[in-house]
């Protein structure tokens, strides 16, 4: 088996602060994102692989979303509409700037 042209990282985690309370907010907004991208990836012909990962430490952009090898970083991933655009990025080969951690 070949290995895939990219990966796709969703963060699914949450953080606690120095006094144990939660900090993060991808896990409480990303329900359902995982099996959305992967038909997604599969329905376009893409060939990545969709991976979901422990806290990338971008709290307060999250939900976070990575494309590599590209080294895209997207914040705010919290609706469909956004996975479609950052989706069309990957076939298009051009980011969707509006959601780009710079």
């Amino acid at each position: 088996m070949a290995t895939p042209q990219r990966q796709i990282i969703v963060c699914q985690s949450f953080r606690t602060t120095g006094g144990g309370g939660q900090k993060g907010v991808c896990q409480k907004q990303t329900e359902g994102f995982l099996q959305y991208i992967e038909e997604e990836v599969i329905d376009r012909g893409l060939d990545c692989l969709v991976t979901g990962t422990t806290c990338l430490k971008q709290c307060e952009s999250g939900p976070i979303l990575v494309v590599q090898p590209e080294n895209w970083w997207f914040k705010g991933v919290n609706s469909t509409d956004i996975i479609d655009a950052i989706l069309d990025g990957i076939e298009g080969g051009t980011p969707p700037e509006e959601y780009m951690i710079s």
